[in-house]
C-alpha cells in the first residue's frame, strides 16, 4: 500500500484517496493475496539484516555509553548505534526489499516472480541496481533509526524506569518510536521509492531518459511533480506499516534478550 500510494504519477486505475480505499480495490480487483507480494523476499533478507542490527546496536550502546555517561544511559550513544548498525542491515536489506520488493509491488508490475525480477533487473540494469538507492537509503535510515532509538530509550526511561523485561512498555514504546521516525522522514522515503521503481509514467512526463539516480535528482523530480505535498505521499501508509512493524520487533527482540539472558545466569553456578 506504501509503495502503491508513493507513486508520483499513477495509473488512473490506481489512484487511492486512503489506505482503505487502497486496500480494498486492490483486494478486489487483483486478488486477496495480492497486497502480500513480495513478502517471500523480505522474510528472506530480513533474519540475517536483524542479527546484524540488533547485535552492532547493543554492542556499540554499552561501548559508546560508558564513554558519554559512565554507569547510565546515553541518548547520544544510543542514535550513534542506531545509526551505525543501519548500515549493516541495509547492506542486506537493500536489494532485497528496496529493489525487488518495491517493484513486484507496483501496479501492473511486469515481474511475475522474486527470481524473474532479480534475473531482469540484473540483465537490463546491471548488479549496480540492487544499490542504486543505497545511499538514499542510508540518507533515510541513518535519521531515522536514531529517531527511533532515541524515543524508544527515552520511552523506557518513562515507562519502564527499572528496565526489567515488561512487554507493554516494549510495545507501546517501539509503536510510538516507530510511528514518529517513520512520519519524520516520509520526504526521503518518497524520494527512496522513485529510485527503486523508476517510475516510467513520472520520468517520462518529465522527458528523462535512462535511469534516475541520486538524492538530489530524486528531490528535484518529487518537488516538479508533486511540489512540498509530494513529499508527504503515503505518510499515512508508513505510520500504520512502522508502529506494528517497530511494536513487534522491540517485543520479540526484548523477550529473547530476556529468556536468554535468564538462562545464562540459571546455568551459572
Amino acid at each position: 500500500l506504501q509503495t502503491r500510494m508513493q507513486s508520483l504519477q499513477p495509473d488512473p486505475k490506481a489512484q487511492y484517496r486512503s489506505v482503505y480505499e487502497a486496500l480494498k480495490r486492490m483486494v478486489l480487483t487483483e486478488g486477496f493475496w495480492r497486497p502480500l507480494r513480495g513478502i517471500n523476499v523480505t522474510m528472506l533478507g530480513a533474519g540475517p539484516a536483524h542479527a546484524l542490527y540488533f547485535a552492532c546496536y547493543e554492542k556499540m550502546k554499552k561501548s559508546l555509553s560508558d564513554i558519554f555517561q559512565p554507569g547510565g544511559n546515553s541518548h547520544l550513544a544510543n542514535g550513534i548505534a542506531g545509526s551505525v548498525a543501519t548500515l549493516l542491515h541495509d547492506a542486506v536489506m537493500n536489494p532485497a526489499e528496496a529493489v525487488v520488493k518495491q517493484r513486484l509491488q507496483m501496479f501492473n508490475s511486469p515481474y511475475k516472480s522474486v527470481l524473474g525480477c532479480v534475473r531482469t533487473v540484473q540483465r537490463t540494469e546491471g548488479f549496480g541496481a540492487f544499490y542504486r538507492s543505497y545511499t538514499t537509503q542510508l540518507t533515510m535510515n541513518v535519521p531515522f533509526q536514531a529517531i527511533h532509538f532515541i524515543t524508544y530509550e527515552l520511552l523506557q526511561e518513562h515507562l519502564n524506569p527499572h528496565r526489567q523485561y515488561n512487554p507493554r512498555s516494549h510495545i507501546v514504546a517501539g509503536a510510538v518510536a516507530g510511528a514518529v521516525a517513520a512520519a519524520a522522514t516520509t520526504p526521503l522515503d518518497v524520494c527512496k521509492t522513485l529510485l527503486n521503481t523508476q517510475e516510467n509514467t513520472a520520468l517520462s512526463s518529465l522527458k528523462i531518459r535512462g535511469h534516475l539516480s541520486g538524492m538530489a535528482n530524486a528531490f528535484s523530480t518529487v518537488y516538479q511533480l508533486g511540489g512540498v505535498p509530494g513529499f508527504f505521499k503515503g505518510v499515512q501508509a508508513r505510520v500504520i506499516y512502522q508502529m506494528p512493524s517497530t511494536a513487534i520487533a522491540w517485543s520479540v527482540y526484548e523477550f529473547f534478550k530476556y529468556f536468554l539472558t535468564k538462562r545464562a545466569l540459571e546455568k551459572k553456578p
